[in-house]
């Protein structure tokens, strides 16, 4: 969720003057990606610049902005760094003026194959997942922005119902809560969402009571996405494609499930698996991409009961729709299309949340992240 919604701490009279934004593209490398790139984005036009490399990296494919919009994060999705068995975290200064990042210093991520990080709302903290040995990690942030190695790793254990892909445990999404008071992580291979109470001054984590929710069996919960108002959450589960919505007890950091329903049209059958799940900024509507079916699905969401409501489906206009984000707005969104190597910018209707594309896809080679940061100018 922190990697597309990061941007939406800035202050609002920033965007309601349609102040442009820089957009950092987290990337999977290899022959045609060198690391992070970086746009700029006008949200009067919903025009986006051909991206730029920001700097040079491997593998990171996902990204997290520090609340002073002075930093970004990134793992580093390997699985050997300095000699051992793991994976990395990478903390970066923003040039503001011309996008560029400076590496500040690196740090292991506490397992394997990090896919998914997030700051705490004080800048205070760095929440890893680790897809590869299922295991989380907390790290503290220095005041100017760089890494402590971890000061908390924990190991899930446990198995589930897929013989392919739920073995094992594997960490693919965490956050903190809008209080900020509890880390909510999705493990696919446990289906389960496991629930931990955050503190910041030890850059803690410590089994919450009750320390998960399970999803059905076989689901494989992949990303979870907060209400505004606090009091709903909604969970993606990629194998399943499938969209669960909880009632959340901010007091308890509990969830209790309400509804699941599907992110596909009854009239495709065809193989499918989810990636993304995000909350419009306006609460009304939440949205879910299919990697398969290549769209983002849309439902609007009852604002007494959090329970949803399919409103349709918009192909994003290529292959495998990895990630999506919001603009600060709330006008626009951008859909990142990891394997035709392209982002397409789509306009939001405030009324009926449908998204209308706009212009053509704008190229770019295996965006999988993407996190928007204010910027004073092109």
């Amino acid at each position: 969720m922190l990697c597309a919604l990061a941007g939406l701490a800035a202050s609002s009279n920033l965007a309601a003057a349609g102040t442009p934004w820089l957009v950092y593209l987290g990337t999977y490398t290899g022959t045609k990606s060198q690391g992070i790139y970086v746009s700029r984005f006008d949200p009067q036009t919903g025009w986006l610049t051909t991206p730029e490399l920001a700097v040079e990296a491997k593998n990171p494919s996902f990204l997290a902005l520090h609340p002073s919009h002075r930093f970004i994060y990134s793992v580093g999705e390997i699985e050997d760094f300095g000699g051992n068995r793991s994976g990395s975290v990478s903390a970066y200064r923003i040039d503001n003026a011309f996008g560029k990042l400076t590496l500040l210093n690196q740090q292991p991520s506490g397992g394997t194959s990090p896919c998914h990080l997030a700051v705490d709302a004080t800048g205070k903290c760095l929440l890893v997942a680790n897809y590869g040995n299922g295991s989380i990690a907390a790290l503290p942030i220095r005041a100017d922005g760089t890494l402590e190695q971890p000061s908390t790793t924990i190991q899930h254990q446990g198995s589930s119902m897929d013989p392919q892909r739920q073995t094992g445990p594997h960490a693919h999404f965490i956050t903190t809560d809008p209080a900020n008071r509890f880390a909510f992580c999705c493990d696919l291979g446990l289906d389960k969402v496991l629930i931990y109470r955050l503190d910041l001054n030890r850059a803690s984590l410590v089994p919450n009571d009750p320390p998960s929710v399970s999803v059905k069996s076989g689901a494989g919960p992949r990303h979870l996405a907060f209400h505004p108002n606090g009091r709903f959450a909604y969970v993606v589960n990629e194998m399943v494609s499938s969209l669960t919505a909880f009632a959340y007890d901010p007091n308890r950091g509990k969830l209790s499930e309400l509804q699941t329903v599907s992110t596909l049209p009854q009239t495709f059958h065809g193989p499918n698996s989810c990636a993304e799940v995000q909350v419009h900024p306006s609460g009304k509507f939440v949205y879910a991409s299919n990697r398969g079916h290549d769209s983002i699905a849309i439902f609007g969401i009852h604002s007494r009961t959090g329970k949803l409501t399919s409103l349709g489906h918009e192909p994003t206009q290529g292959k495998t729709p990895r990630h999506f984000g919001f603009a600060p707005d709330g006008k626009w969104l951008l859909a990142e299309n990891q394997d035709s190597d392209t982002i397409m910018v789509f306009r939001v209707d405030a009324g009926s949340g449908k998204l209308i594309p706009t212009g053509k896809p704008i190229p770019v080679a295996s965006p999988v992240c993407l996190v928007f940061v204010p910027t004073v100018s092109f």
